[in-house]
């Protein structure tokens, strides 16, 4: 096989398969080449993933080293994610009254997660976590692109117990947004104790959701070491969990005026 065809070869199956390590011999292997020509191929797939404003490759030294590509975006990609997002979400036509957006439409837009996938990924990718954890129904297909591209196990919390999960923990929480007491649950066999855990969710406006969903995993003795979220609200200012990374922010909706508008600093 040509160098060209190697190149593609390669950049297509660890694009197929983000975050996954692979050693060197799987591809001097696949390639009947030398390491020394892997070593090359390497460093041309590297930069044509770099150009592209994807991520980039990580080699890692040592007996159980490989590489790998880690998925991200480049400050380009990123800033015209976030114009479509707000862009989009700018439409009148969603206001739906009481200060609600109708959003299903940007949530289940594949080309929309994914890219937002990426992003959190590059974010998160230095975490060390186990699970990826969301609550059902509309921050799952983001939370599946996550689990996706950083290679990790996707957890849905759900609002209520099902008979197909087996054994439960539930808890009650406030949810800002409903403002009311709302309960979620989660099986026991979805998780181990003594883990790392990155919350994924469509909307935070109070953060009562994922300040539930972390409350939830510590009964599992989980650490929850990061949040994403794609829509954040700038009200209230205080929320109930501190730390979270948004792809862009809801400044305000006046209904009178009917404008909804956005930003991303």
């Amino acid at each position: 096989m040509k160098k060209n065809k190697r190149v593609g070869s390669l950049i297509t199956e660890l694009l197929s398969h983000p975050s996954k390590l692979y050693s060197y011999n799987d591809f001097c292997s696949k390639f009947d080449i030398a390491k020394s020509s892997l070593s090359e191929d390497i460093t041309t797939a590297g930069e044509i993933i770099a150009d592209e404003g994807i991520g980039r490759l990580e080699t890692i030294q040592g007996a159980n080293g490989g590489l790998r590509y880690v998925p991200a975006l480049s400050n380009d990609k990123l800033g015209n994610l976030q114009k479509t997002l707000a862009n989009k979400l700018s439409d009148p036509a969603r206001i739906l009254g009481g200060s609600f957006l109708y959003t299903s439409d940007l949530m289940f837009d594949s080309q929309l997660t994914r890219s937002m996938g990426t992003y959190f990924a590059g974010k998160f990718a230095n975490l060390n976590a186990d699970y990826i954890v969301t609550v059902e129904t509309k921050g799952i297909p983001l939370a599946a692109d996550v689990a996706f591209m950083m290679n990790l196990p996707l957890v849905v919390v759900r609002r209520e117990a099902k008979y197909s999960e087996g054994s439960t923990v539930s808890i009650n929480y406030f949810s800002g947004s409903y403002d009311r007491i709302q309960k979620m649950s989660i099986s026991k066999r979805a998780v181990t104790p003594n883990k790392r855990a990155i919350i994924i969710d469509d909307f935070m406006r109070g953060g009562g959701s994922l300040k539930g969903v972390t409350e939830i995993l510590s009964e599992f003795d989980i650490e929850v070491v990061g949040a994403g979220v794609a829509i954040a609200s700038r009200e209230p200012v205080k929320k109930k969990i501190s730390n979270y990374l948004p792809v862009i922010y809801l400044d305000s909706i006046d209904e009178d005026a009917n404008v909804i508008k956005t930003s991303f600093e």
